[in-house]
């Protein structure tokens, strides 16, 4: 009986074994597949190190003059084993490892993570840690969106939406310092609460800072929305609708921005979501002038959900109160950086011999998870972010994957700029606000 063969990497038998020479799939078959009378056909790299492509996402095009026939992506070149790592560390030093995967949206790797693993142990965060989490994502959200605004204006030829749109992010980045004392990659979220409360007069910065944030979303669509230049490269261009959106998997604002209202903060609620109040706003246009405008109304949306959160933030714990899951969420900022509080390390070390035990044991071993399995999604910036964890009951992962709305909304490529112009590709791949940290992770 023949072996099959792989189809996508031939094979040899050596003296030492069989030898896969793995090719780079079908870019022969391109080259070779073209009609040698038509001149005007054309194969070009577009990336991985294009300025215009959010990354190191590579699009292969076949052009015929200015007219894209033909597009393809290819991703994996910022791939960093995340989900394997994690099956390697405890179920706490995962987040360190998940928070890196979609790098702007940080608080909501680590958010959906917990999330799935507070599901599998069955138990549930206090309020406070609650709300405290609705606010970082919010503001997450937010500081997403200023760098999908900046980066796609900029590639439009728009500066000043890019030394704006960062500059006002590094103010919500400010907050994030604020609470966890690092500003990207937080590790802020852990599962069964946060790593600690907020400093004092935090609440009121934040409170302070959402007034800010509302005048620059007008003044930003001030500068934008009428501009006719701006309203011109992105009008009509990158159509998908609904249908479409749907057999491609697409959510988020691509697919609100096609009219269908899906928001898994409404449709499945998390976190509280259900008891605040916002709308979610949606377009039925399905083309990049309409993302803009959804993306653009959801940073409003995100500065009503974090005002309410504050108003309802009451004094309490932010951790569960089980010691055995519990890491300590008292943290104090010292001269060498984010560690545990002066009096939980006076505690341990100099009152209470059981105290240390069990601080080794939980920090060097971690929790047990019981058996099973869990698929829990969030409303990220990008769509839906899914998380699916398998226990063995151990103190590891035994399986972490993520399903990446990134990575997902990449195979819409093709659809989008198929049959536009090359200059329209760029504006079409800005509008899926595509993250290679989280595609390839």
């Amino acid at each position: 009986m023949t072996a099959p063969t792989d189809p996508y990497a031939g094979e040899r038998e050596t003296t030492e074994g069989r030898v896969y020479t793995v090719t780079g799939g079908d870019w022969d078959e391109i080259f070779g597949s073209g009609d040698p009378l038509d001149e005007e056909r054309l194969v070009v790299n577009m990336g991985p190190q294009h300025p215009s492509t959010h990354g190191v996402l590579r699009v292969v095009i076949e052009i015929e003059g200015e007219t894209v026939t033909d597009a393809r992506g290819v991703v994996g070149y910022l791939h960093t084993g995340i989900e394997k790592n994690c099956e390697f560390r405890t179920w706490t030093q995962a987040v360190t490892f998940l928070t890196r995967a979609d790098y702007l949206a940080p608080m909501f790797n680590e958010a959906n993570y917990c999330l799935a693993v507070e599901k599998l142990l069955g138990v549930e965060v206090p309020d406070r840690a609650n709300l405290l989490r609705v606010i970082m994502m919010e503001l997450n959200r937010i500081s997403s969106h200023l760098v999908w605004l900046g980066t796609g204006g900029n590639e439009l030829g728009a500066t000043t939406p890019m030394t704006d749109g960062f500059m006002d992010r590094e103010k919500i980045l400010d907050i994030f310092e604020l609470a966890s004392g690092l500003r990207m990659n937080t590790g802020y979220i852990r599962p069964g609460g946060v790593s600690n409360d907020l400093p004092p007069g935090g609440a009121e910065q934040i409170r302070e800072l959402l007034p800010y944030l509302r005048k620059r979303v007008d003044w930003y669509e001030g500068l934008l929305t009428g501009q006719p230049v701006f309203y011109k490269r992105l009008k009509q261009v990158g159509f998908i609708d609904v249908p479409g959106a749907l057999a491609m998997g697409l959510s988020g604002p691509m697919l609100r921005a096609a009219g269908l209202p899906w928001d898994l903060r409404k449709t499945m609620p998390y976190c509280g979501y259900e008891t605040f109040e916002f709308d979610v706003p949606t377009q039925t246009e399905g083309d990049c002038f309409a993302r803009y405008l959804v993306r653009m109304e959801e940073m409003r949306q995100s500065c009503r959900i974090v005002e309410q959160a504050l108003d309802r933030l009451a004094p309490g714990p932010v951790m569960v109160e089980d010691k055995k899951i519990a890491w300590p969420a008292q943290l104090a900022l010292g001269a060498d950086g984010l560690g545990n509080s002066l009096d939980h390390v006076r505690h341990i070390m100099g009152q209470s011999m059981e105290a240390l035990i069990h601080h080794f044991k939980l920090v060097t071993e971690g929790f047990r998870v019981p058996p099973g399995q869990v698929y829990h999604a969030i409303e990220s910036p990008r769509g839906e972010l899914g998380c699916h964890l398998v226990s063995d009951g151990g103190t590891r992962p035994y399986r972490v994957h993520v399903r990446e709305p990134s990575f997902i909304g990449l195979q819409s490529i093709g659809a989008l700029v198929e049959g536009g112009m090359v200059g329209d590709a760029i504006v079409s791949i800005a509008s899926l606000d595509p993250v290679m940290g989280g595609c390839d992770r």
